[in-house]
């Protein structure tokens, strides 16, 4: 449950916007009044709220308590609070001698009047109760303590006798803004397997004596689970019938959000036969310097490496374990390229178009430093060739109905891209392709393109405004792990994959080729 919500003000006219908080509060007296003969007062607690157009209205009522001057009320009020309003707030006490719901005819105990914001700020407020013409009630006090829920969900499956529960998460105390555990549920158990089949979910407050609250709830289906993403969750009002049907102007009692739901997880898909397909493309642009100087990127030290280098062994020795045969193709772009010495943005650092595939990620870094001094390095820095390139694998595999083949293409590159549009075009096509993009960034230049490539600030757009289906690429500047172990490097740069990989497959329902679980 997530109760702090932003809508439309009450005060201020349609368009002021402002963010309301669900708060808790829980109410307790002592020495009241008594007025009943024979035994003590039987305390009921009523709420009333003060409305925009100054209007009172009842907002509750606590439990009555039974033969008591000092009750503590079990039944909680959860009210909106809006830092920037006065809410005027009056608690009423009352001795419950009949089964009318009108209080006319009931013994009155005394009042409370004050805001909500002095009963926010205070947490726990204690005052004296006041009669209706201000004088003392008696000795009586009452206490408003600001609290916050203990919230737990119920998932239930619709049967043809009603709602059966499928899962109960775990409790998470105290707040009012809780993030569940991540959890795996059959198909079965929830739905018997059909996604739109109704889903029902409850939100309560848990109390220990075994009496807990609805909060709300809400009906949804899976195929409206699916659609959750990390950057885009699934929202769901909940809803209380109970107040909906008392309380004038009443919306919701908080708002569920899902974060993710996947059928299969990155796992399931790997160990059900999908295979990652990984290539690597290098930056050979003159800004790199010559490969014979010591402060090129490109110069091998004498112990044999440079970033390029540490940047694919660190990536790849990670990726090749989820590639079968472990046959990578590799390419490099921005260079003179015999015979022709034509520039070229995807040459295969074998010089083998027709089969540029290196053994292991030895096979890529042999074929690096055989390349090397056989190009001229040149210009402009172009990633759009080599994305579309890998992205025609890519579209072949979605063809196929099963989710067996994925595509990880890794960018190592030194500068400032200079076909813009036409990258960000590639890039919102690969999203809806079983593919993901890897840029390092080595050397210290300005890299401020490539983090608006990478799409955690929102979604990439095309220069003719289409927007990516989902974020595919992730950006890391290599000089932030120069000190670091090796694996520092790859744990940030696939930190997103394994997301990436589920996350497609769900959007296109696509299974994993053989059973990740067979019995």
């Amino acid at each position: 449950k997530s109760p702090t919500t932003c809508g439309t003000s009450p005060t201020t006219g349609d368009m002021a916007t402002q963010c309301v908080t669900k708060v808790e509060l829980t109410v307790s007296c002592e020495n009241l009044l008594d007025t009943d003969v024979g035994s003590k007062s039987d305390p009921l607690c009523v709420l009333l709220m003060n409305s925009s157009d100054s209007q009172w209205y009842e907002v509750g009522r606590t439990e009555k308590v039974q033969n008591c001057l000092c009750p503590k009320f079990a039944k909680k009020f959860v009210i909106d609070y809006y830092f920037e309003i006065v809410q005027k707030l009056t608690f009423g006490i009352y001795d419950i001698d009949n089964k009318t719901v009108d209080l006319s005819d009931d013994d009155f105990l005394g009042q409370l009047e004050c805001t909500l914001g002095q009963v926010v700020s205070s947490k726990k407020l204690t005052r004296p109760l006041v009669l209706k013409n201000k004088s003392p009630a008696g000795k009586g006090t009452i206490t408003d303590f600001f609290g916050k829920s203990d919230p737990y969900l119920e998932f239930y499956k619709q049967t043809a006798t009603g709602w059966q529960l499928a899962h109960r998460t775990e409790v998470v105390n105290n707040n009012l803004n809780p993030t569940w555990k991540p959890f795996r549920i059959p198909l079965q158990s929830l739905c018997g397997g059909d996604l739109e089949k109704p889903i029902k979910v409850e939100c309560y407050d848990y109390d220990n004596d075994g009496s807990h609250d609805l909060i709300g709830s809400f009906e949804t289906t899976m195929t409206r689970f699916q659609q959750a993403s990390r950057t885009s969750p699934a929202e769901f009002e909940c809803v209380n019938s109970k107040k909906k049907q008392k309380k004038k102007g009443y919306k919701n009692s908080g708002v569920v959000g899902v974060k993710i739901c996947q059928e299969y997880t990155f796992l399931d898909y790997i160990m059900g036969g999908c295979q990652i397909n990984f290539t690597v493309a290098i930056d050979f642009t003159g800004s790199n310097g010559d490969p014979k100087s010591p402060q090129s990127l490109h110069y091998i030290s004498p112990k044999g490496v440079n970033e390029y280098l540490s940047a694919t062994w660190s990536v790849g020795n990670v990726i090749q374990d989820y590639d079968s045969d472990k046959m990578f193709p590799a390419f490099g772009f921005g260079a003179q390229i015999p015979p022709t010495w034509q520039v070229s943005h995807e040459f295969p650092l074998n010089f083998n178009p027709a089969n540029p595939f290196c053994a292991g990620v030895e096979g890529v870094v042999e074929a690096y430093r055989v390349c090397l001094p056989q190009v001229k390095l040149y210009g402009p820095t172009n990633f759009s060739p080599i994305i579309n390139h890998v992205a025609c694998f890519a579209k072949q595999a979605l063809q196929q109905t099963t989710a067996s083949q994925y595509y990880v293409l890794l960018i190592i590159t030194d500068g400032v891209i200079t076909d813009m549009d036409e990258t960000r075009s590639a890039i919102v096509n690969a999203s809806r392709l079983p593919m993901s993009i890897i840029i390092v960034g080595v050397g210290g230049a300005d890299f401020s393109a490539m983090e608006f490539l990478d799409g955690d600030d929102g979604r990439l757009r095309s220069q003719t405004g289409e927007a990516a289906m989902r974020d595919i690429v992730q950006f890391v500047p290599y000089r932030q792990f120069q000190n670091a172990p090796s694996q520092a490097l790859a744990q940030s740069v696939l930190a997103e994959l394994p997301q990436q990989v589920a996350s497609f497959f769900s959007i296109f329902k696509l299974k994993p080729p053989h059973d990740p679980n067979p019995s």
